[in-house]
């Protein structure tokens, strides 16, 4: 069993560990579509939208409706698949433990 001296120094690396996954994070980004690639998102790994991309065809004054609805079915997606790489990412951190609220850091919910 890990001594008090151990276990403290264990959670300072994995504190620090965290810190630098998390300006990693920012800097990793994920794409979703919908519509058929007519509205693009990028988010990042903070869960953070960081671009919207729209194209012309799919701007219909008579029917604003169905581009809100693209847009937050494409957001949505971004946003879920940032959730998934940041899990994926912190589990390699956490080493296989389950620490709880670990999610959270992000955001996000474990």
């Amino acid at each position: 069993m890990p001594s008090m001296t151990d276990l403290l120094k264990m959670a300072r690396d994995a504190q620090s560990q965290i810190g630098q996954m998390q300006e990693e994070l920012a800097r990793m980004t994920v794409e979703a579509g919908a519509g058929g690639g007519m509205v693009t998102v990028v988010a990042n790994g903070k869960q953070q939208i960081v671009s919207i991309v729209i194209k012309p065809e799919v701007i219909d004054p008579a029917d604003p409706e169905m581009l809100q609805d693209l847009i937050v079915a494409a957001a949505n997606e971004a946003l879920r698949k940032a959730q998934e790489m940041a899990t994926a990412e912190m589990s390699k951190i956490a080493g296989g433990f389950n620490l709880p609220g670990l999610g959270n850091i992000f955001g996000g919910g474990a």
